[in-house]
C-alpha cells in the first residue's frame, strides 16, 4: 500500500529511514557494482518494507578511497552508479510511492582528485588557492617534521607533505581521514559559499533532507595545538578539531538554507560526542532538526546499561525540543546479529577486531529483540540495509578483497567495515543471489565483495515465504509502527518488569524486553500485537520483545 508523503512538517519527528550503501544494494547493468538503476527496480521492496525515507551515503563522483566519501564532484553522479539524471528520477519514483529522499554532504574534506586541491597543488604555496584548506610548512630546518601529530580516524597520521614542481619536499596537508581526503578550511569563504551551493543543487532535485558526514570535525584551531596530554580532557569547545564552537555558525547558515524552500527539508548530523549536552547543543531550534544517537548502540545487551542510555538520550533531546533518533548499525558498525552474539555485546571500533568469536544464533535473537526495542522508543528510526535480513557480519573476507582503508591503515590489524558492506542476497541458492541482473548477451559479473555460500536462507525471497523470518518481522514492526497512534514521537513510561527486564508504556502500547537469564512473566494486558520470538502471551523467554496492547 502506497502512503503518500504528507505536508506534515513534522513528519521527520518519527519517520523510519533505510541507509542505502549504493554500492551493495542492487546491480542493475550486472557488472558487479550496486547502482541507481538497481535501487529504481527494488524501490517496490522498500515500500513494502514500510520505510518513509533513504539515506543514500554518496553517490557522487568519486576515486574510491574511501568508499564515496572522498567527493571529486558534488553534483555529478559517480558513472559506476548512473547518471544525475536518474538520481532525478529515482528521487521522483520514490516519492510518488511514499519515500523521500535524503542525501550525504561531507563537508570535513573531499578527494585529492577535487579540481580546488588539484587547484591548490599546482598553485604552490603562499597562493590563494591552498587557502581553501590546511596546507603548512613542516617543522625542523629541513621542514621534515610535521607539523602536529594528531592523530587520524583511521589510524596513522594526518599529514601529507607535497612534492614541489621542481621536485623538492613542499609544504604538508591536513587530513583527518585518509591522504585522498584533504580536509577544508572552514575560515574561507568559499567553503562556505559552495557548501551552501550544494545543498541548494540537491533541494532544487527534491531531496528532504541532507545527512552531515563526520558533523563535529569541520573547524579546526588555526594555531594548530597538539592534542590534549592523555588522560586529561580539554575546555568544552576547545579541542583542536572536535565540537568547536564556531561549529555552529555553519549549521545556523546551513538551516536557513533549508528552512528557505517548502516544506521541512531536514538536516541530520553525523555526531560523535560523549559530552550529552554538547551533543544536544547542535540540535537547537536554528541548527540542525536531528542527529544520530550512537549510544544506544554502543552498550552491551544489558537492561541497566540500556535503560540508562535510554534516558540520557531522551532527556539530552528534551531540553531542546527535538526528537532522538535509534540507530543499531550503519555502513561503519559490526551488524547486530554478529555483535550481539559477543561476550562483549557492546560496540566500539577497536572491538571490531578480527578473531572475537560470536553465537550467530543468540546474536540473532537478541537482534530481533532489540528491532522491537528500538522500533518502540519515542522519536525516528534508522535501519541499515541488510539488518532487516538479519544478516551477519562478513569476517572471512579474503584479504585481498578489502577495501576499507581503516584496513590498510592500521597494518591489516583492524578487519575494516567491509564485513558489513557485502552486496545483499536477493534470490536464489549461490552468488550473486540475484544481486546483480543478467547484463544483454551474458552472466551477471562477480560481485566488488564475495558474498558468503550459506545465505540462501537469508535471501529477500526466501524470508519472504517464511512467516518467523527477520523480514516478516521488521515489515509487521513497521506497520504496525505506522498505524499505532502511540508509537513514533512522543512520550515514554517506563513500567516496573523487575531485574533484567525492559518495559515501557507508549500511548496503549506496552513494549516489554526480557534481558534476564530465565523467562519473565509478561503484565496484564490486553493481547500481543508482535513478539520477536514464540510466546504463550502469559511468560516471555530470554532475549525476546513483545508489544502487547494495554489492558
Amino acid at each position: 500500500m502506497v502512503h503518500p508523503p504528507s505536508d506534515d512538517p513534522t513528519w521527520w519527528r518519527d519517520a523510519v529511514i533505510y541507509e542505502v550503501y549504493v554500492r551493495s544494494f542492487a546491480d542493475g547493468d550486472g557488472d558487479g557494482t550496486g547502482d541507481l538503476a538497481g535501487v529504481r527496480s527494488r524501490l517496490p521492496y522498500l515500500r513494502d518494507l514500510g520505510v518513509d525515507a533513504l539515506w543514500f551515503t554518496p553517490w557522487y563522483a568519486s576515486p574510491m578511497a574511501d568508499g564515496g566519501y572522498d567527493v571529486a564532484d558534488y553534483r555529478a553522479i559517480d558513472p559506476a552508479f548512473g547518471t544525475l539524471a536518474e538520481a532525478e528520477a529515482l528521487i521522483a519514483e520514490a516519492l510518488a510511492l511514499g519515500i523521500r529522499t535524503i542525501v550525504d554532504v561531507v563537508p570535513n574534506h573531499v578527494s585529492d582528485r577535487h579540481p580546488w586541491f588539484r587547484a591548490a597543488l599546482a598553485a604552490g604555496p603562499g597562493s590563494p588557492e591552498r587557502e581553501r584548506f590546511w596546507f603548512h610548512p613542516g617543522t625542523g630546518p629541513d621542514g621534515a617534521g610535521i607539523p602536529t601529530h594528531w592523530e587520524s580516524s583511521f589510524g596513522g597520521g594526518t599529514w601529507t607533505r607535497t612534492t614541489n614542481p621542481d621536485g623538492t619536499p613542499g609544504e604538508w596537508y591536513l587530513h583527518l581521514f585518509t591522504t585522498q581526503q584533504p580536509d577544508l578550511n572552514w575560515t574561507h569563504p568559499d567553503v562556505w559559499a559552495e557548501h551552501e551551493d550544494v545543498l541548494r543543487f540537491w533541494f532544487d532535485r527534491g531531496v528532504a533532507g541532507i545527512r552531515i558526514d563526520s558533523a563535529a570535525l569541520l573547524v579546526k584551531d588555526p594555531a594548530l595545538p597538539e592534542l590534549p596530554a592523555p588522560g586529561t580532557t580539554p575546555a568544552p569547545g576547545g579541542h583542536p578539531h572536535l565540537d568547536r564552537d564556531e561549529l555552529h555558525d555553519v549549521y545556523r547558515a546551513w538551516r536557513k538554507v533549508a528552512d528557505s524552500y517548502p516544506g521541512t527539508r531536514v538536516l541530520v548530523g553525523e555526531v560523535w560526542l560523549d559530552d550529552a549536552e554538547r551533543f544536544a547543543a547542535y540540535l537547537r531550534p536554528d541548527e540542525m532538526h536531528t542527529a544520530f544517537n550512537f549510544d544506544v548502540m554502543a552498550q552491551p545487551w544489558d537492561a541497566v546499561a540500556l535503560r540508562a542510555s535510554v534516558d540520557r538520550t531522551l532527556a539530552a533531546h528534551r531540553g531542546v525540543g527535538a526528537p532522538a533518533t535509534w540507530v543499531l548499525s550503519n555502513h561503519d558498525v559490526t551488524r547486530p546479529v554478529t555483535r550481539y552474539g559477543r561476550a562483549d555485546s557492546s560496540f566500539s571500533f577497536a572491538a571490531k577486531r578480527a578473531g572475537t568469536p560470536t553465537d550467530l544464533d543468540l546474536g540473532t535473537r537478541r537482534a530481533r529483540a532489540a528491532a522491537l526495542l528500538t522500533a518502540a522508543l519515542p522519536g525516528s528510526l534508522y535501519l541499515y540495509q541488510g539488518d532487516e535480513l538479519g544478516l551477519p557480519e562478513v569476517e572471512d573476507l579474503p584479504p585481498e578483497a578489502v577495501q576499507d582503508p581503516m584496513h590498510a591503515r592500521s597494518g591489516g590489524v583492524d578487519p575494516g567495515r567491509d564485513g558489513c558492506r557485502v552486496p545483499l542476497p536477493w534470490s536464489g541458492d549461490r552468488p550473486p543471489y540475484g544481486f546483480s541482473a543478467d547484463p544483454p548477451g551474458g552472466v551477471p559479473a562477480e560481485p566488488w565483495l564475495p558474498q558468503p555460500a550459506g545465505w540462501a536462507p537469508r535471501t529477500v525471497a526466501a524470508q519472504e515465504a517464511d512467516p518467523g523470518s527477520m523480514l516478516r518481522l521488521y515489515r509487521d514492526a513497521l506497520a504496525l509502527r505506522r498505524s499505532e497512534p502511540g508509537l513514533g514521537d512522543g512520550d515514554l513510561r517506563w513500567l516496573d518488569a523487575g531485574p533484567g527486564v525492559l518495559a515501557f508504556a507508549r500511548g496503549d502500547v506496552l513494549c516489554v524486553v526480557n534481558l534476564s537469564a530465565g523467562p519473565v512473566a509478561l503484565p496484564p494486558h490486553g493481547g500481543v500485537l508482535l513478539a520477536s520470538g514464540p510466546t504463550d502471551g502469559a511468560a516471555l523467554d530470554p532475549d525476546t520483545a513483545a508489544w502487547l496492547r494495554a489492558a
